[in-house]
């Protein structure tokens, strides 16, 4: 999700509301109020399934919309909330409660779980994937996506386009120093980057190509306040020269995800150039058609 949604009076079919105050919380209407993961209707069977998180209810729509009525067959999707924190949470819980959906399931055909020490065990050795992949559990899903509307680099993604990652990374995750900035791993505290699914991400993108839409690759960097001058665009490029799209969200996602040792995605559809903040150049409903329009050849890609 990026912060310049808020600034569309219509933008999709059901006319959800953006309140251009400059603030995440003044998002208003039924389909555009941030939301927490409905979890209760994970299946316990979720295997094979393909968990879908956006930020606010209008990209979940769009999302369900170009997924079709098929959608219910292999997909989960969920409006866990803005910003990387609420992202990771939501998708954490979702992939948590199937977790412990297909547990409870097994139990009940007389399989075994795994024992609390085991669990332990792997969490004090196994850094990468996280600490409950492995464990002796079922993979909760076997794939994330993190879908959604966000900002652009110019000359990299268009206003209008479609950006598949390579790697998700927290952009401003780190520390300010009189040198300048210093990531997280600069300073030996872990990791800002998750890689995509290369494999999934590559036919993702060949695939929306040959429907005629327009997309690219490169890194979406994951930021907590997005931008609005040139300044803070030309140092994101600097700390991530690939950069190509801006969101809220993905980095979180994909922890989150890799914290279950489930592959990650993320997918946005370009609404605005990240640089100097012009209202009048968002184009927030075509954004979201773009990304119904992806989301259509995601179930091809998915479910072929």
């Amino acid at each position: 999700m990026n912060e310049h949604k808020q600034d569309e009076e219509q933008n999709n079919e059901r006319n959800a509301s953006f309140i251009s105050s400059g603030h995440h919380g003044d998002l208003i209407g039924e389909t555009i109020t941030s939301g927490t993961s409905d979890i209760s209707s994970v299946p316990a069977n979720s295997s094979q399934r393909v968990l879908i998180v956006t930020a606010v209810d209008a990209e979940k729509d769009a999302v369900l919309r170009g997924l079709g009525d098929t959608a219910a067959e292999r997909f989960d999707v969920i409006a866990a909330g803005v910003g990387p924190a609420s992202a990771a949470a939501g998708t954490a819980a979702t992939l948590a409660y199937a977790v412990a959906a297909a547990s409870t399931s097994a139990l009940a055909h007389g399989s075994t779980a795994p024992s609390p020490s085991d669990v332990a065990q792997t969490s004090a050795t196994s850094s990468k994937p996280g600490p409950l992949a492995g464990a002796g559990y079922s993979p909760a899903y076997r794939l994330v996506i993190s879908a959604g509307i966000g900002g652009g680099f110019p000359g990299r993604a268009d206003v209008g386009s479609l950006v598949v990652a390579d790697a998700m990374v927290a952009a401003d995750l780190g520390s300010q120093t009189p040198d300048g900035f210093l990531s997280v791993d600069e300073l030996g505290f872990g990791s800002s980057i998750v890689a995509a699914d290369a494999e999934l991400a590559a036919r993702l993108r060949h695939e929306l190509q040959r429907a005629g839409l327009a997309v690219s690759g490169g890194t979406a960097v994951t930021v907590s306040t997005a931008t609005g001058t040139a300044e803070t665009a030309a140092e994101l490029l600097r700390r991530v020269p690939d950069a190509a799209a801006e969101g809220m969200e993905g980095f979180g996602v994909a922890t989150a995800a890799q914290q279950f040792g489930v592959p990650a995605l993320e997918l946005r559809a370009i609404s605005n150039a990240v640089g100097p903040r012009d209202r009048d150049a968002w184009r927030i409903k075509d954004a979201l058609d773009a990304l119904q329009a992806a989301s259509s050849i995601l179930r091809e890609v998915i479910t072929s």
